[in-house]
């Protein structure tokens, strides 16, 4: 199983447009205390964000993603700047929020910047991104029956794409590391593969020809978990998605990934999720039903 696919899939990506037109200066948009993370997209024009007391100007083409909780304003103009003295344009702005539903954190998303700008230059490297979200654009300001179905499974495409480039299969950006190391890959694969599998150290040591002393470190050093910390959580990412998308029974759930009884299970869920398994199954299905 190809590893990064496999925890993109598992991680829920949710996200929608809300606005999508220009905006005539002067103008100004701060976004506070976000509960979802969000993105924006200068179609058009430019404009100016300001961040944690560092100012940065977008021009046409550029996108932008800032990460939950993360204060940001968005002007037409320079901070501190007359505006009567900078020339001005129209900006056409498309912004949407995301969220990952992932409770049960990867370290994957600990390598993610707080705030990414991906360049129009950039963008122009990934030609089939630009249109998807040139296609955003369109199905949104469309309004065409069925449209916010399609600007909605567009907008998940664009977030899986912005975390892809973001890392760039880059070897010294943390867990990608591990990727694109040799053995450690190996044996992320194989607890993806089978992680109801009774794994230790020993048993994945040997299967990548490592000692179980020298592979420990090594694990940890790249993946930035232990062993027994990451199979753990992947098992609880498995458990969330049986739990919230089918209808078998709590041992059924726990023999599944990998436990004898579904005590242990329970005990491990909830010091991981905060809930019980039977709590988190009635909230997902509350959540499915608003």
């Amino acid at each position: 199983m190809e590893v990064l696919s496999d925890i993109l899939r598992s991680m829920r990506v949710n996200g929608s447009v809300y606005f999508c037109q220009f905006v005539e200066p002067p103008w100004s948009m701060s976004f506070s205390e976000n509960e979802k993370a969000c993105f924006h997209f200068i179609r058009k024009g430019d404009c100016w964000l300001s961040s944690d007391h560092s100012v940065k100007r977008l021009g046409p083409g550029d996108l932008l993603y800032v990460e939950a909780g993360r204060d940001h304003t968005l002007s037409s103009s320079e901070p501190g700047i007359d505006t009567e003295q900078s020339q001005q344009s129209s900006t056409l702005l498309l912004c949407g929020y995301c969220e990952f539903d992932t409770p049960a954190e990867h370290p994957l998303m600990a390598n993610l910047p707080s705030l990414v700008v991906v360049t129009a230059e950039e963008l122009l490297r990934h030609g089939w991104l630009k249109s998807t979200l040139d296609q955003l654009s369109k199905e949104y300001m469309s309004q065409k029956p069925g449209s916010a179905v399609v600007v909605d499974k567009l907008t998940e495409i664009l977030l899986v794409e912005l975390i892809r480039i973001n890392f760039g299969y880059s070897e010294q950006n943390g867990f990608i590391g591990a990727l694109f190391d040799r053995r450690i890959s190996s044996a992320l694969e194989m607890m993806h593969d089978q992680p109801h599998e009774q794994w230790t150290l020993e048993r994945l040591a040997t299967g990548v020809a490592m000692s179980r002393s020298a592979f420990a470190k090594r694990f940890r050093g790249r993946v930035g978990q232990t062993m027994f910390e990451y199979l753990t959580a992947l098992r609880m990412q498995r458990a969330q998605a049986m739990l919230r998308d089918s209808n078998m029974l709590l041992y059924e759930v726990a023999n599944r990934v990998g436990y004898e009884s579904d005590l242990a299970f329970s005990k491990a869920f909830k010091r991981l999720l905060g809930m019980t398994p039977t709590k988190y199954r009635k909230k997902m299905r509350s959540q499915t039903q608003q």
